[in-house]
């Protein structure tokens, strides 16, 4: 079971990827803004942390990654980018901050939870 903290300001986005990695066996801290999602991962050191791009607050996912980067205790911590912003050039700003995976929405659940197991396996085989 691994910890994950999941940003997303959508309840229903939110709930389906509850509900989808809870069923992988993970436990799930759901937050709705990125300044949340950085200070749970202060707080809570999770495995895995996923972020939208756009939401509510004084900084977006992106500035929450750059953070993570930057912060030595979390700079290691893989990130998944799950976003509407599908332009070449928003991945490619969400790949140079950071982001280990970054996906679109809409998006597969299963592929999410393949993302996870993926991250995680290298995660422990380091």
């Amino acid at each position: 079971m691994a910890r994950i903290v999941s940003a997303e300001d959508d309840p229903d986005v939110a709930d389906l990827i509850a509900f989808r990695l809870g069923m992988d066996g993970h436990q799930v801290t759901l937050v709705s803004d990125a300044q949340s999602a950085l200070d749970a991962c202060r707080r809570q050191r999770p495995d895995v942390v996923i972020l939208d791009i756009v939401m509510p607050g004084p900084i977006d996912g992106l500035d929450a990654l750059r953070a993570i980067r930057a912060d030595p205790r979390l700079a290691g911590l893989p990130v998944i980018v799950l976003t509407a912003h599908a332009f070449r050039d928003d991945v490619a700003a969400g790949l140079r901050a950071g982001a280990d995976v970054y996906l679109t929405k809409p998006f597969s659940p299963r592929d999410l939870s393949a993302h996870v197991a993926s991250l995680l396996a290298v995660r422990r085989s380091a």
